[in-house]
Order: structure tokens, then C-alpha cells, then sequence
């Protein structure tokens, strides 16, 4: 089993779009895939049609979700609180939801050391159910995005290759290097860094042929980080397929689905499809 962490300290990046068209993806090459969202704002939870409640009264996922995995030692397996994301994608993948009362409790598990690594250990008690896990982080320096880099074996970076972004690497580096101490600590290896897969292109003919090889020469040569031969422009038909709702009744309920599913001859799909060849190369999934 291969702990795939997605993380960028900006947001805007196309993280959580990346995190959830890579899982289906390598679903569909028969990868026994688990999405965690360590992210409190729970937009891969979103994204992957986990939330079909339209008031905290029928909320099913406060009282089930990342936060309960991490706070709590013997209670809250990885089985116990995984669900599929059956009307997302074929093959489904199993994903731990997040919630946005996860902001909440931050506080609370940093006076928990253990907390750190607690993750880590219920993902040992699944090691032979998975062939990949994929982490989707907090777009911060947080605890949570602390935990996620403490629990994977590698880092996959999205990014737009603006200058915003590229500044942002810098953060990236440095948390990197920071959370490599704690991982020392504990006897792990220090985390291996994939590289940087360019996110939310834009599709002009001369910004591909001209702009984005020099963006992509400048996180390379500036930043120090490899940058993916993959890369994901950006495709109205990608965020349409996540953006779909299905009415029943008086309510609209969110019905995402991926872009593999929902046009899988797309080039958006095509995309993906090669993300996803690369990354099972790079990290020998």
C-alpha cells in the first residue's frame, strides 16, 4: 500500500478536483483506492457525493468522519468510518469524509501528541485492503496538513505555476522540511517528493506553446522542484461533472460524478488517464 499526499499551502490550485479524478482513475485500473480529506472546508467529501443531506439535522457524517479516526485510539477504524463513493465513479473507491466542525477540533488534538501519528497506525490495520491512499490537505500549515505529510510516503504538489503558487513553494519546502524532522523522530524515511503536477491550464494555443514551458522551466529551476510531463487544463466539462445535481422532490441534491465516467473520450479524461499512469510509475503503485 502507496500513501499518496496532494498538498499546495495555496488554495485555487485544482487540489481537490486532482485528489478525486486520480482516484477514479486508478480505480478503474483495478487499484484498490481509499480518499482521505483532511480538509475541513470537505470539498473532496462534496466532490465525491458523500453529502446528500440538506440540514445539520440529517447530517449522517458529524459524528463518523476524519476527526474521530485521528482523536480516538481503539474506536473509529479505518473500515468503520470509510464509505463508498458509489455514485461517483465505477469501480467506487473508499473515501474518509471530512466535516466542516473539523476546524473546530484542531485545538484539541494538538494537545494530543499521539495524535500525529495516529493516522498513520489505523492505516497499518488496512495495509493489505489498499494499494493506494491519497490524502487531500488543507490548503495551510496546519496540524492536519502536519499529519497528512507525517502519514505518506509521497508528495504530489497541484499547481497553477502563477507566481502566487510559485511563492507558495517556498512554504511548501520548508513545511516539508520541518515535518522530515518529525518523520526522523518517529524512524521514517523522509517524505519522497513526486514533483509539482501543472493544474488549472489554461488551453490557448500560445499560452502552451510559449507561456507554460517557460512557467514550468521556472519551478524547475527556481523553486527546485521536478514538474509531472501530466498535466490538467482547465475544462468546463470537468468541474460540470462535479457541479451535477439531481432533483428529488422540491430539493436538488448533489450528484457528481467523475470525468472518467461522464465523458470518458473527453480530453479531460485523457488527462487524468495519463496522471494517473504516471503517478502508479513514479510511486510504484
Amino acid at each position: 500500500m502507496k500513501v499518496l499526499a496532494v498538498y499546495h499551502n495555496k488554495g485555487g490550485v485544482g487540489k481537490t478536483t486532482t485528489v478525486i479524478n486520480l482516484a477514479a482513475a486508478l480505480s478503474k485500473k483495478n487499484k484498490r483506492v481509499l480518499v482521505i480529506d483532511l480538509d475541513s472546508q470537505a470539498n473532496t467529501t462534496f466532490a465525491t457525493g458523500l453529502v446528500k443531506f440538506q440540514d445539520e439535522l440529517h447530517d449522517n457524517l458529524k459524528d463518523n468522519y476524519i476527526y474521530q479516526v485521528i482523536a480516538f485510539r481503539n474506536e473509529y477504524s479505518i473500515s468503520e468510518v470509510a464509505r463508498k463513493s458509489k455514485d461517483f465513479t465505477e469501480p467506487p473507491f473508499d473515501v474518509i469524509p471530512s466535516h466542516i466542525d473539523l476546524m473546530e477540533h484542531e485545538q484539541e488534538l494538538i494537545q494530543q501528541p499521539q495524535a500525529l501519528n495516529r493516522l498513520l497506525k489505523k492505516l497499518d490495520a488496512v495495509r493489505l485492503q489498499y494499494d493506494v491512499v491519497i490524502i487531500d490537505t488543507p490548503p495551510s500549515l496546519n496540524l492536519y496538513a502536519k499529519i497528512a505529510l507525517i502519514t505518506a510516503d509521497y508528495l504530489l504538489i497541484p499547481s497553477d505555476l502563477r507566481p502566487f503558487a510559485n511563492e507558495g513553494l517556498r512554504n511548501v519546502r520548508r513545511f516539508v522540511n520541518d515535518v522530515n524532522e518529525i518523520r526522523e523522530t518517529m524512524g521514517k524515511e523522509p517524505i519522497e517528493i513526486l514533483g509539482v503536477v501543472a493544474s488549472k491550464l489554461g488551453t490557448a494555443p500560445k499560452f502552451r506553446e510559449h507561456t507554460l514551458p517557460r512557467m514550468i522551466e521556472i519551478v524547475e529551476q527556481h523553486y527546485g522542484f521536478p514538474v509531472l510531463n501530466s498535466k490538467i487544463f482547465e475544462r468546463r466539462e470537468t468541474s460540470k461533472a462535479i457541479e451535477r445535481l439531481r432533483e428529488v422532490g422540491d430539493l436538488l441534491i448533489p450528484d457528481p460524478i467523475s470525468i472518467l465516467d461522464d465523458d470518458p473520450k473527453s480530453q479531460a479524461a485523457e488527462e487524468f488517464e495519463k496522471l494517473a499512469q504516471e503517478v502508479m510509475q513514479l510511486a510504484h503503485i
